[in-house]
């Protein structure tokens, strides 16, 4: 069995193949390693020729970020920071040239070079617990010999005989201690038994030694494979340019400024504000909007201003960011069509259109917008043909007016006066290179910092001459998140999530989905392809798949889901192009959130018009992704902005593959007007809507019936979605605008006559009538005083009940609440029935908001209409707004469907969601939870924890997993810990029985009412958590109680007032306890707590509180939010065991706590005494024990 080598390119991600590397870096590169073969001498020790690779790695790649040196007796290793303390990520055995012997050959790999990485190996991973080690290679300066330290791990040190001979090795208890008696004796063994499943990548310098040489920058191409492999971002693993979780901060920043934006920090979280004022550029985006709005008044004129904000100042700004937004979103939109036009051309510039030649004012760039993009060649005027000859026909709704544009201003309408000054770190240079400075005119600006970046990112390997930075289309939605801002608590979701979450879910719901057509039994996607027979049937079945995500963002996970349903049909093989024929050449897959199409020699797929086969791969691609986009993919956020730019990355998606359409059984180009015809883009908007995803008027099972019923001779719901996807594919604006009267019609239909089937609506009916009846119908005979009595109760009744009625329906349909309201019931006809049911979708994923709702940060009406409708908030301690969007998603999918959100950690791990675990329980099961080490996001205050759920499925085993912080997804079970069982023993009362406790109050405008110093004689004593540390009260601040806005937690005096109590700390993740003896205002990160057993003595209780026992269980079963901000909920602290005490332990544990009270140093000795009373009251064995004692070390 022959070895198995790896060419560099193959052993590259394929994503961080499309990278293209700076001129300036390859150059560095070539300088750098021929310095290294000029520097090779024969004669030359190993120390020698181990400091040139040192040399040669460091100058290159990684003096600034990456310590790199020698590590005991590894030759040289590179550490994953800057510092000789951070942890090893690759390990270099470096032989010189000339030592053959113990030099792997690409036949034989068992020598004493491989035998030093096992060991070196070994003695990272084993002794040093090192999980973050990279690669491994082993080079004589020539060849280098490069080893995935995964496989090293599944064939070394998941070896258990292995392991343990090495442990014996190095702790002296074999024959001989020498490395080289492990070499020969252990390592060459094992290397053996499996040395044909070894894999490496292999190069040979000398191989591209003639290149090297050469001045024609032409054979340079064939470095690229070569600079990345030995690159941080392939050896460490690091991010690299176009992955969707790397923001380009310089990129970021200089927009920012040029919009008129800037961001700032409150807290831990970054929020994108306006400039303050004396700090704005009325020339910048943002400013030149809000001043026109303000002189026109156009804010007053907006049908309902309200919906932007509470006051003039908050609409202005609002209605201008959207502007904004919907602006820059066409200009970026835009920057990326030109440079895939150049690309498309071979790099001709005569295509290059956002210009300041071009463009040189706001009129000329409103009608690229209108009159350019929105129409045919040959249907635009004689000044903008010459102007824009080049640029296609669009057709897409991005270049429509909108709204709000309608309803306020158009670009055109901004002042071509302005300047603005240039960003302090502009990327952009003056004439000798020097950052350039002074003020710009704004649009010259905007065209010149675009023009700074690479934007034609997709397709060949290939190296950037101007040594621009890269722009990845997917890093532009997680800039327009961040500019969004966080105050609805979402964030962008990193690209290795999305598609994780997609490839687990979709393919899981795909195999779903056949079963329930076919009535198959598959479990997954390989069982599935070996009995599908028809291809067509097949493509029929998926792209009737149904995915929605309900609080879409910038579109992140609907973009992963589209590349991961093409990468599913590629895996079946049933990827067909239009004519029905397999793209059997080709493999699609997901790498790094990206689609990447390569041929059968691993070649990436480029996209060349003039080329048959490569048009046919376009066209399929083009044609797919609209498929899934319109047939699949939905999408319902509540900021307007989010709509847009989500809108905005699926055209963008479509926009990689768009073709120029050619002439029937020709590669010759259609041509309008002698111009080549690109394909035009759909409007996919109508997938992706604007609303409140959690509140609706109508029920999912509202009746239709009456609708279809009486309007049955003008359309059906089949005929509303035939209206929705000729709306979608309308080949003129007139065809678009009839279809969005009808679909206007239709659902103006439905709302009015399931307002007719309300309940509340017929009883009014019934009422009205029967008052009716009783008052001007005359009876026959005078009435008794005993049945007048009963007729004016009746009429009071009805007249009573009626005005009831009238009040509440008149308040449903005027109600603010439902302004933005997202009607489920029929806005996507693609989950109705023919008969109008609510089918469901079969996937629901996502990021929900995340924070905890409070009458100072939710609209009261909102707040009791989730209270009210939403089972998983109605008893919870913690009302956080993520637990609606589960409960949501499970109501909106239908019955065999899969969910996945990425949710805050302590979902799964306190009591605080109980409910929502119970409507799991009630619903389905959840069979996948995956926890992420570290934070995913920066601006968070919260870990995370991914979950899968599979609805109406029961009795399914959890798989249990999480990510790494190199991002590896790994399995693990987690361990039911005995102690904290034995803890849990079902006889020991809680904490809540023993004792009262509370929550101390939340004060607004803490600032102006709470001091440090007492100089105006304040009566109040205040405590907050920071007052408090282990055993001791440091400090108290001053209030006055009855000038306190009290606006959460206990407000009562007469509970601040009970003394003596414990405090507790609600912050970290042990328990911090003092003894308040005299009376005391606390705050909320502080609780209350005193016995309510007159057998049982505060301090008995405190001694329990501060002992390693109550920590050791507070640690492994109650804190919360452990990775970023640990706290201890309170009903996780009432939950507490506290075992009933025999009189003797407890006295002695009381004693013990008063005589650390009366010493304020630190009283190791008492705290162990307690610690041992404690370790009895819980019945713990020594072993017991000692596992609790090395915990807490």
């Amino acid at each position: 069995m022959e070895l198995k080598i790896l060419k560099p390119r193959k052993a590259l991600n394929k994503a961080f193949l499309k990278v293209k590397p700076s001129r300036t870096e390859i150059e560095c590169f070539k300088t750098n390693l021929s310095h290294l073969l000029d520097s090779i001498n024969d004669t030359g020790s190993e120390e020698f020729h181990k400091n040139l690779v040192s040399d040669f790695l460091k100058d290159t790649y990684y003096k600034q970020s990456h310590f790199v040196n020698t590590k005991g007796n590894c030759d040289l290793v590179i550490h994953n920071a800057d510092k000789a303390t951070s942890t090893v990520g690759v390990i270099i055995e470096a032989k010189k040239p000339t030592n053959k012997a113990e030099m792997l050959t690409l036949d034989k790999i068992n020598v004493k070079a491989f035998q030093e990485l096992v060991l070196y190996y070994l003695r990272e991973r084993i002794t040093q617990k090192n999980i973050e080690i990279k690669y491994l290679i082993a080079t004589n300066i020539y060849e280098w010999f490069i080893f995935d330290a995964t496989q090293f791990d599944r064939l070394f040190a998941q070896n258990k005989n292995l392991v343990k001979q090495f442990i014996d090795f190095e702790s002296g208890r074999l024959a001989d201690t020498k490395t080289d008696f492990f070499y020969k004796q252990i390592a060459e063994n094992f290397i053996a038994e499996i040395k044909h499943e070894v894999e490496f990548t292999y190069f040979d310098i000398r191989d591209y030694e003639k290149a090297l040489r050469n001045a024609d920058k032409k054979d340079d191409n064939q470095f690229i494979p070569l600079y990345k492999l030995l690159s941080p971002q392939h050896l460490l693993k690091l991010p690299f340019t176009n992955d969707s979780n790397s923001l380009d901060k310089r990129f970021y920043s200089e927009l920012l400024h040029i919009i008129g934006l800037t961001e700032t920090k409150e807290g831990s979280k970054k929020l994108i504000e306006r400039n303050k004022e004396g700090q704005r550029n009325s020339g910048s985006l943002l400013e030149n909007a809000i001043i026109q709005l303000d002189s026109l008044d156009k804010i007053s004129r907006i049908e309902n201003p309200g919906q932007f904000g509470s006051n003039a100042q908050e609409r202005l700004f609002n209605v201008g960011l959207e502007l904004s937004i919907t602006w820059i979103n066409r200009i970026l939109f835009l920057k990326l069509l030109e440079a895939q036009l150049i690309t498309y051309h071979k790099g001709d510039k005569s295509f290059e259109f956002l210009s300041f030649s071009k463009i040189k004012d706001y009129d000329d760039l409103n009608r690229l917008f209108f009159q350019v993009l929105a129409r045919r060649q040959n249907e635009r005027s004689e000044d903008v043909k010459t102007l824009f000859a080049k640029v296609p026909y669009l057709n897409s709704s991005l270049f429509e007016p909108t709204e709000i544009e309608h309803a306020t201003l158009f670009i055109s309408q901004l002042r071509n006066d302005e300047t603005i000054p240039m960003y302090s770190s502009t990327v952009i240079k003056d004439d000798k290179g020097k950052k350039r400075t002074g003020t710009i005119n704004p649009l010259e600006y905007l065209f010149e910092f675009l023009n700074a970046y690479d934007f034609a990112s997709e397709g060949s390997e290939e190296i950037q001459e101007d040594n621009k930075t890269l722009i990845n289309a997917s890093v532009l939605g997680l800039i327009f998140e961040k500019i969004n801002g966080y105050k609805d608590g979402s964030f962008f979701t990193p690209g290795f999530i999305t598609m994780y979450m997609c490839r687990e879910t979709i393919r899981k719901a795909v195999v779903q989905k056949f079963n329930d057509v076919k009535g198959w039994n598959c479990t997954d996607i390989n069982s599935l392809y070996n009995l599908i027979e028809d291809r067509n049937e097949a493509n029929k079945i998926i792209n009737d798949l149904k995915i929605c995500d309900p609080a879409v963002g910038s579109g992140h996970f609907l973009v992963s889901a589209l590349n991961e349903m093409i990468a599913i049909k590629s895996d079946l093989r049933i990827l067909l192009d239009r004519n029905g024929r397999r793209l059997k050449e080709y493999h699609f897959e997901v790498v790094n959130d990206e689609l990447i199409v390569t041929d059968e020699d691993g070649d990436l797929f480029e996209y060349n018009p003039t080329n048959k086969e490569s048009q046919r791969i376009q066209e399929t691609m083009f044609h797919e992704k609209q498929t899934i986009i319109e047939n699949c993919l939905f999408g319902v956020d509540i900021n307007p902005n989010s709509v847009k730019i989500c809108r905005l990355r699926l055209w963008i998606e479509l926009l990689k593959n768009a073709y120029y359409i050619h002439e029937p059984d020709s590669v010759e180009t259609r041509c309008i007007a002698s111009l080549p015809e690109l394909q035009t883009l759909p409007n996919i908007d109508i997938n992706i809507k604007c609303g409140n995803s959690l509140i609706s008027r109508f029920a999912l099972d509202a009746d239709l019936k009456e609708a279809l019923k009486k309007s049955a001779s003008k359309w059906t719901i089949d005929s509303y979605r035939l209206a929705i996807d000729t709306y979608r594919n309308a080949q003129n604006k007139e065809q678009k605008r009839t279809m969005e009267r009808l679909i206007n019609e239709i659902k103006s239909n439905f709302v009015s006559e399931i307002s007719q089937n309300d309940r509340k609506v017929k009883r009014l009916a019934k009422a009205r009538n029967e008052l009716f009846t009783l008052t001007e119908h005359p009876t026959l005979f005078e009435l008794t005083n005993k049945e007048k009595t009963a007729w004016n109760k009746k009429v009071k009744e009805l007249t009573d009940e009626i005005k009831n009625l009238e009040n509440q329906i008149e308040e449903i349909k005027s109600n603010k609440i439902y302004e933005n309201a997202f009607e489920w019931r029929f806005e996507f006809p693609e989950v109705l029935n023919d008969d109008g049911d609510f089918v469901g979708f079969d996937v629901v994923i996502g990021n929900p908001p995340y924070f905890i709702m409070t009458k100072n940060n939710t609209d009261n009406l909102a707040l009791i209409h989730y209270l009210n409708n939403y089972q998983t908030i109605k008893n919870a301690s913690s009302k956080n707004i993520f637990n609606l969007f589960i409960e949501l998603g499970i109501s909106i999918s239908n019955k065999h469907s899969y969910h996945s959100m990425i949710v805050p950690e302590g979902l799964f791990e306190t009591r605080s969601y109980a409910d929502t675990i119970l409507l799991f329980n009630n619903s389905g099961s959840v069979i996948n939870i995956t926890r992420i080490e570290g934070m995913v996001f920066d601006e968070a205050n919260t870990g995370n924890v991914i979950f899968i759920f599979a609805k109406n499925q029961s009795d399914i085993k959890t798989q249990q997993q999480f990510f790494n912080k190199s991002q590896d997804l790994i399995d693990f079970e987690k361990v039911v810990d005995p102690i904290i069982t034995k803890i849990d023993n079902p006889e020991n009362p809680k904490l809540s029985e023993v004792c009262q406790l509370f929550k101390g109050m939340v004060v607004g405008d803490r600032k102006n009412c709470i001091f440090e110093t007492n100089t105006a004689n304040l009566p109040d004593k205040f405590l907050l958590g920071n007052c408090i540390s282990k055993w001791n009260i440091n400090k108290n601040f001053y209030t006055d109680y009855s000038k306190l806005s009290i606006i959460g937690g206990t407000k009562l005096k007469a509970k601040h007032d009970i003394f003596p109590r414990i405090l507790v700390r609600r912050t970290g993740d042990f328990l911090c306890c003092a003894y308040l003896t005299e009376p005391a205002l606390t705050e909320s990160t502080l609780y209350s707590c005193w016995s309510i057993n007159t057998d049982i003595h505060n301090l008995f209780i405190l001694g329990v509180l501060h002992s390693k026992v109550a920590n050791y269980y507070i640690k492994n079963k109650l804190v919360t939010n452990p990775q970023a901000f640990p706290q201890i909920l309170m009903t996780d602290l009432q939950s507490l065991p506290i075992p009933k005490p025999t009189i003797v332990l407890h006295n002695s544990i009381q004693t013990l706590v008063e005589l650390r009270l009366c010493n304020s140093e630190s009283c190791s000795d008492l705290e162990n005494q307690i610690d041992k009373l404690v370790y009895q009251l819980y019945d713990l064995t020594p072993e017991e024990i000692e596992i609790i004692e090395n915990s807490v070390k």
